[in-house]
């Protein structure tokens, strides 16, 4: 059966590199004007050349974004479930080399987490592990989607690559949304990052959506990390990946998010920086592909960061997060996956949403329209 990675194998990484770096002041402006955008605006809208026209690409975004979604932004939580894992990855907190307590969530264990994040208010969380398959596996997924579904409206999962079978036992009991990022998709580094473990297998990885996509998931989440690899390309790849999977599995819904590197234990310098005004350009630059994406911004960014970026495009946004399991209860001794920068309560953003005319919205998109 065909995947994206018949797609994949088409393009060329340095030469896509090269396409993107040579796009030019007159690419944008026809980017800008252009009623429907190609991958090739998309290129342009994600090159140097771009940078002038921020204002421009802001407000069009801006635009777009209350088009479509209105005045309203999605609160979610993360719920770090275990922080066990078998992988080593070079950027990550919780990888096997990482010689730390590890920790997996009982059902007590969960229901007190559960009752935290409720008293925050929050009727959306998103389910986070390591890959373990020993200890988190479909069985115990199951359990917990069984114990904690009477409380929640809205279960995403971010946890490791399944095969269609399994996501397909997991919709009936809950599972809304999978998001899965693919790191990089410059194939040699992400051997490099990746060089122990399940998660090394790219291609697997790279044709999870596809799975999730046959499975009949609702909504696909995907992304890159940021700062491993150049970042335009990474993007660029990242565009070619969603523009396929719109097309093949055209009911289901997709999100996006910009996950920038942040400290952990044992730290991994990014490879490429990002600046701020960077990232404002590559979430304008994604609005102005696609009308209907979800893009979502977490607490590795800033305060002010994420309060400049409400109006951007963005539609989604987390709050008082924790990345270890028993975060929002008592493990303060577990291991991180990484720092969180936004350390605001939940309350203190909606208020912060509120304040910019924008209504926070603590369920799921299709019960809030």
């Amino acid at each position: 059966m065909s995947s994206f990675f018949d797609i994949f194998q088409q393009y060329d990484w340095d030469q896509t590199k090269a396409e993107i770096y040579a796009k030019t002041a007159q690419d944008v402006r026809q980017a800008l004007l252009s009623p429907r955008r190609s991958l090739e605006d998309f290129k342009a809208l994600i090159s140097p050349a771009a940078l002038p026209f921020l204002e421009d690409m802001a407000q069009l975004s801006h635009k777009l974004t209350q088009k479509r979604f209105g005045k309203t932004i999605q609160m979610y939580i993360p719920l770090y479930l275990s922080n066990e894992c078998t992988n080593i990855c070079t950027y990550c907190g919780f990888s096997l080399d990482n010689k730390v307590r590890r920790k997996t969530l009982t059902e007590q264990e969960i229901m007190k987490e559960v009752q935290v994040i409720k008293d925050l208010g929050y009727d959306h969380v998103l389910l986070v592990t390591g890959e373990a398959n020993q200890t988190v596996h479909t069985e115990y997924f199951l359990k917990v989607l069984r114990l904690i579904r009477p409380h929640f409206s809205q279960i995403s999962m971010e946890i490791q690559p399944l095969d269609k079978e399994e996501y397909g036992a997991l919709i009936p009991e809950g599972l809304h949304s999978v998001l899965v990022y693919q790191e990089t998709y410059h194939q040699e580094d992400y051997r490099k990052h990746h060089p122990k473990g399940k998660k090394s297998n790219f291609r697997y990885r790279l044709e999870t959506p596809d799975r999730a996509g046959q499975a009949g998931v609702h909504k696909i989440g995907l992304g890159v990390l940021i700062g491993l690899e150049d970042w335009r390309t990474d993007s660029f790849f990242t565009a070619l990946h969603l523009r396929y999977l719109e097309k093949t599995y055209w009911q289901t819904k997709y999100s996006l998010s910009f996950p920038r590197l942040r400290p952990f234990s044992g730290g991994l310098p990014p490879k490429v920086e990002m600046g701020d005004k960077e990232l404002v350009q590559l979430i304008c630059a994604y609005r102005l592909l696609d009308e209907e994406l979800e893009l979502s911004l977490s607490t590795r960014e800033t305060e002010k960061f994420r309060n400049h970026c409400i109006p951007l495009g963005i539609t989604s946004i987390s709050a008082g997060s924790k990345t270890n399991p028993g975060g929002y209860t008592a493990a303060t001794d577990s291991l991180e996956q990484f720092e969180i920068s936004d350390e605001r309560t939940p309350a203190q953003i909606a208020d912060m949403i509120g304040r910019q005319g924008y209504e926070p919205v603590w369920k799921d998109w299709d019960k809030a329209f």
